[in-house]
């Protein structure tokens, strides 16, 4: 096992991330809401942050000390949407044309044939180490939870949990089509089973007949579990999908206290002014938090063959953050027909956000997309900030001081300190999944 870091000097930390009172106050201030911070690591956690002392490359090396020089410096990084349940399928079902039918019509297929409790096993794991691998601390999954399979899928996720325990911590979903829910009993069914694992209720909402009847019924089978909700909303660009707005209505008028979080919302990028406005006013006075999902959303959207895509999904993260509205960004499939790349890498994740979305100029405090709003989600109040008394799980980037160089690379030479111990980075071969999807070729 690697010896403890006990210090880590000259790092450059997005301000919003480091609690004031803990480092911020005082410290060096650079461009683009950066500031300059030294930390102290004891026993595995965070016991003090304070304005660097350190000039770049000034000091002399230590025992136990890490000097970024500079180098950026993150919390562990949170993945709050995900679906471990497809992941890596992509060899033995690949995505015909790349549309969104094709992408439902193979998963569907997949599951169907294949998703026995040591297939889910196999590949889950498999991306989690690549997860761990990649710095993250926290994933929550979606698990499609129809029939037969919500049994099988819920107690491979009991496993995968605990397994997991002191590496990443795992929530799940409970993934039904919202027409599910025009059976209450059925869908009493599925929320039964996500509370027997203390998980979160889910649906996938879509214009279709008595959908804010439907809709009700997920909230009101919620409230009666106690269980927060978790939503698939508009993944679509058609303008006359406002499920999303049913859904803020829906939580305002039942009073529903527990935590909401909503996925996607693509049709809002193609809806009138007057629409926006009012959605997101309603968004925001119910505090639904809202996770987007760029990289599977440009894949699938507006993919017509022979054709440049035009139009692109990506729901509308600067008027929702100037309403006070938390956003998220997260991974999404990984390697399956919805998606067929990605590594569970929420650096990649972050990196492609902010391009695709131009959170720059500034770049404010979009740091939190990654780190504070989905720990706030999840509800993990020990993640996504730097502070005395949190764990010292977290990223460092000694080759890149500003945003400009972190997202000019992969940052492959990252160091990711769990317990304040480097981790082996290594991710694993995709020729250990060639007995379970079989060879690429």
């Amino acid at each position: 096992m690697a010896a403890p870091v006990t210090r880590i000097r000259s790092a450059t930390v997005p301000a919003c991330l480091v609690d004031r009172g803990a480092g911020h106050r005082g410290a060096p201030t650079l461009k683009d809401g950066l500031v300059a911070v030294d930390l102290v690591l004891e026993d595995g956690r965070i016991a003090a942050v304070a304005p660097s002392a350190a000039a770049d490359g000034a000091t002399a090396e230590e025992a136990g000390t890490l000097d970024l020089r500079g180098g950026m410096l993150m919390p562990g990084l949170i993945d709050s949407h995900t679906h471990l349940d497809k992941s890596h399928i992509w060899p033995r079902r690949e995505n015909p044309d790349g549309t969104f039918p094709a992408a439902l019509a193979a998963a569907q297929a997949d599951r169907e044939q294949c998703w026995t409790a040591e297939d889910l096993l196999a590949r889950a794991d498999f991306a989690l180490r690549c997860a761990y691998a990649h710095g993250t601390v926290a994933v929550r999954t979606h698990l499609d939870s129809i029939d037969a399979q919500t049994a099988v899928s819920w107690d491979v996720f009991d496993t995968l949990r605990a397994d997991w325990a002191d590496r990443i911590t795992l929530q799940a979903v409970s993934l039904s089509p919202i027409d599910l829910a025009g059976d209450a009993s059925v869908y009493r069914s599925v929320v039964a089973r996500a509370a027997r694992s203390a998980g979160v209720v889910g649906a996938v909402t879509y214009p279709t007949v008595d959908v804010a009847a439907k809709i009700d019924t997920v909230f009101r089978l919620a409230m009666e579990a106690g269980l927060a909700l978790d939503l698939h909303v508009d993944e679509n660009l058609d303008p006359s999908s406002v499920t999303l707005r049913i859904i803020a209505e829906t939580a305002l008028r039942l009073g529903f206290t527990g935590p909401i979080q909503v996925g996607h919302c693509c049709s809002l990028s193609v809806q009138d002014e007057g629409e926006v406005d009012r959605t997101l006013g309603l968004v925001a006075e119910a505090g639904i938090a809202v996770v987007t999902l760029p990289m599977c959303n440009l894949y699938l959207q507006d993919r017509r063959p022979g054709r440049t895509p035009r139009r692109r999904g990506v729901t509308l993260l600067h008027e929702m953050t100037d309403r006070g509205i938390r956003v998220s960004a997260a991974s999404d499939n990984t390697r399956d027909p919805f998606f067929g790349y990605g590594d569970l890498d929420m650096v990649e994740v972050w990196r492609e956000v902010t391009r695709i979305a131009q959170l720059d100029r500034p770049f404010a405090d979009w740091a939190r997309l990654v780190t504070g709003n989905p720990a706030r989600a999840m509800g993990l109040a020990d993640r996504g900030r730097i502070a005395p008394g949190l764990p010292a799980d977290l990223i460092a980037f000694p080759r890149a001081r500003t945003y400009s160089e972190l997202f000019a690379r992969p940052q492959s030479d990252r160091i990711v300190l769990r317990d304040g111990r480097p981790v082996d980075r290594r991710v694993p071969d995709y020729r250990e999944l060639d007995p379970v999807v079989g060879p690429p070729w």
